[in-house]
């Protein structure tokens, strides 16, 4: 005599993502961004001050 499986329990989440997948398709893989070292994050982030300008020209 066969085994019988488990009962499939009906989830809503999991009806709402294939339905969504049927419709629009799967969604794209992420895109992987580069580490970049925190310090030359905020050196772009802000403008230059007065005192850095004029200590950068002597």
């Amino acid at each position: 005599m066969a085994k019988k499986g488990k009962k499939q329990v009906f989830s809503k989440v999991a009806a709402v993502k294939a339905n969504a997948r049927e419709r629009v398709g799967q969604p794209k893989p992420e895109r992987v961004l580069d580490a970049e070292p925190r310090g030359s994050r905020q050196e772009r982030k802000h403008k230059p001050t007065l005192k850095e300008i004029l200590n950068q020209q002597d």
